[in-house]
């Protein structure tokens, strides 16, 4: 299919930041006595909104997920990405090609707040491809996995969202993606299970972005 559009999620697609975000949460759930390693972590949390984990993070901790919380946490977190982010291998060369093939129709639809994406974005020289088209699941009545983030880019770009090419990594993400009427391809490094990215609705898994090229 000749897709008009790409629409990029950002954390595990362009950058390498799911490990150092989560290692963050981990910590700070430690400190209030709800202790699990890395792995579970980021099988909880990656995808999701720490908001939406609500019900269970107070039940887990015993304490109420407060505004003060949630800011100490994104304060922890973009220190920690601001000195250790870097972008997933092989990503600025398949952006650079997407984005000449598409005559610059490419945009970040990210169910995180717009300050952690653009200041990825910036950190690991991706930022000048997406200027002016990054929109965040924070910003819309829904986020993932509602398409809503989604809806808003293509309606940007002024694409169908069916002529559109949605880059996933997450059930979550795939999950939205496809609400939104698009085709989704899912980016799995390894050696992470293809099977789950199918069924929620993948039409391609790939496992390296020198695969992420449109003739």
């Amino acid at each position: 299919m000749n897709f008009e559009a790409i629409l990029f999620d950002c954390d595990g697609v362009l950058v390498d930041s799911e490990s150092l975000t989560c290692g963050v949460l981990r910590d700070m759930f430690e400190e209030q006595g709800w202790r699990m390693s890395l792995a579970e972590c980021m099988q909880r949390f990656v995808g999701h909104t720490v908001k939406s984990q609500r019900d269970t993070i107070e039940a887990k901790t015993g304490q109420p997920l407060t505004d003060a919380w949630l800011q100490e946490f994104f304060e922890r977190r973009n220190v920690r990405l601001q000195a250790s982010i870097t972008a997933i291998e092989g990503v600025h060369e398949a952006v650079a090609h997407l984005h000449a093939h598409c005559q610059g129709r490419i945009a970040v639809a990210s169910g995180a707040d717009r300050f952690k994406v653009e200041m990825m974005l910036k950190q690991v020289g991706l930022h000048g491809f997406f200027e002016g088209r990054i929109f965040s699941g924070h910003e819309m009545p829904r986020s993932k996995p509602h398409p809503d983030v989604y809806l808003a880019a293509a309606a940007h770009l002024q694409i169908e969202p069916a002529r559109c090419l949605v880059i996933e990594d997450t059930t979550v993400g795939i999950t939205a993606g496809v609400a939104a009427g698009a085709t989704v391809w899912a980016y799995a490094a390894p050696p992470a299970a293809h099977e789950p990215l199918v069924q929620a609705g993948a039409q391609r898994v790939f496992t390296g972005m020198h695969e992420l090229r449109l003739a």
